[in-house]
């Protein structure tokens, strides 16, 4: 039987001597030379040395069967981060250790990060890595759905590691709720930040302390108070966004209509155009601008620009969101179950927000947009509307209430799509139900 590492490289790999096998396994682990020499009781000379010769011994025979492997080699690693299977690859071998030693003589190594050097990877500008992943990081507070998007857009390599890089002791950015990630250093702030933003609405500081963690009512007034993406209304004294219309001198009432307003005055433009134009008028984030091409008024022509479709271009749909660990579909892709906890605000009958992943599920890719879903035995249903900005359920009040739930109880949302019906069931495990324990 035909081995993984019966290709050239393998062939190439079992020549060398035991021991210079074992020497180039512990440096590609990231040992150093001086404890390798330790550990096999040579200088750390003599260890360089052995790396050399088996260095040229690999090349010898990757002359032999891939004459311009370098030439290869060099263009794959101008990229911020190659992984071992693209090298691999370009070599036309199994993915093997002794390919570090081809990519190190055309000058790359492994990338450098916040968390050190990235193993298994390389370029031929190890600062290039850490560079753009800063500038994703900069884009943070990020919510789960946005984390991908943020970093591919600042160059970094889609198939690299991320959230092992982001979730080092070293990284910027700390794990937030729900996926999010939050700047270290900011961390509340950016916690109320995306807690308002998916809320919609103002808030009181008292109801800001449970998402931002902080323990203290005065110590989120200050902390907002310091940041310039909060304004606080005097007459209520609540805390909103300072990106929200009401709150802007313009003449638009929202994001879309602005950048609507743009295209139908400028005509076509680049998106990067676009954005900057848009937000000389009304200053939102560039998150914010990128939901709004969602909308069914503006879409993309033949040539990469953004303009209206009323005009010919074609309606711009979201890639596929990631499925969220609290909904499920099943196998037919009809009956879509949705996880949810009864808190505070289905206690007051605050709509529901959810993950896009539902409405592109369901086709709703452009907005705005809105299906209903009526429950057996009553008039009342329950409808999910698809916004630029996020997706949201009706009011689920009456309907938990009506299951004997309280704050705190778990309960599955189930939505047919062929029949466009709904149903919900009470989740808890009877012996930790907070509604079996309630007093009568």
């Amino acid at each position: 039987m035909m081995r993984d590492d019966d290709d050239w490289l393998g062939v190439a790999w079992r020549a060398l001597p035991f021991r210079s096998r074992r020497v180039i396994e512990e440096r590609a682990s990231g040992v150093t030379l001086g404890s390798i020499g330790q550990q096999h009781e040579m200088s750390r000379e003599r260890v360089r040395q052995l790396l050399l010769k088996a260095q040229e011994q690999i090349c010898g025979y990757a002359d032999l069967f891939v004459d311009d492997w370098r030439d290869r080699l060099v263009a794959l690693t101008a990229s911020p981060a190659v992984s071992g299977s693209e090298v691999a690859a370009a070599l036309d071998v199994c993915e093997h250790i002794a390919m570090g030693l081809l990519v190190q003589a055309v000058g790359a190594e492994p990338p450098l990060t916040w968390a050190g050097r990235l193993h298994g990877w390389w370029t031929r500008d190890p600062s290039a890595l850490e560079a753009r992943l800063r500038v994703g990081a900069r884009e943070a507070p990020l919510r789960r759905e946005d984390v991908a998007v943020a970093f591919v857009s600042a160059g970094v390599p889609g198939d690299v590691p991320l959230l092992k890089l982001l979730g080092h002791s070293k990284s910027p950015l700390v794990l937030g709720v729900e996926g999010s990630w939050l700047r270290r250093r900011a961390r509340g702030r950016d916690a109320a930040y995306l807690y308002l933003l998916a809320n919609g609405e103002p808030c009181r500081a008292e109801e800001l302390l449970e998402p931002t963690g902080i323990e203290r009512k005065p110590a989120v007034a200050e902390a907002l108070r310091r940041d310039e993406r909060f304004v606080q209304l005097r007459l209520e004294g609540k805390w909103a966004l300072a990106e929200w219309p009401h709150l802007n001198d313009t003449s638009y009432p929202n994001a879309v209509e602005a950048l609507v307003a743009t295209l139908t005055e400028l005509g076509p433009l680049p998106k990067e155009a676009l954005f900057v134009k848009v937000g000389e008028r009304y200053p939102v984030t560039l998150w914010r601008l990128q939901q709004c091409l969602l909308d069914d008024r503006v879409g993309a022509t033949e040539d990469g620009s953004i303009d209206l479709v009323a005009r010919g271009a074609v309606p711009i749909e979201e890639s596929e969101p990631a499925r969220p660990a609290t909904m499920a579909v099943d196998p037919a892709g009809n009956v879509f179950g949705i996880r949810l906890t009864v808190d505070k605000d289905i206690l007051r009958g605050s709509g529901v927000n959810v993950s896009s992943w539902l409405t592109w599920q369901l086709g709703m890719r452009q907005a705005p947009m809105a299906r209903t879903f009526s429950i057996a035995g009553r008039s009342a249903s329950i409808v999910l509307k698809r916004g630029t900005s996020a997706a949201q359920l009706s009011s689920l009040r009456v309907l938990a209430k009506e299951n004997g739930m309280v704050g705190g109880c778990e309960f599955v949302l189930f939505l047919r799509a062929d029949d466009s019906t709904a149903r919900i069931e009470h989740a808890c495990a009877r012996q930790y139900c907070r509604a079996v324990k309630a007093p009568s």
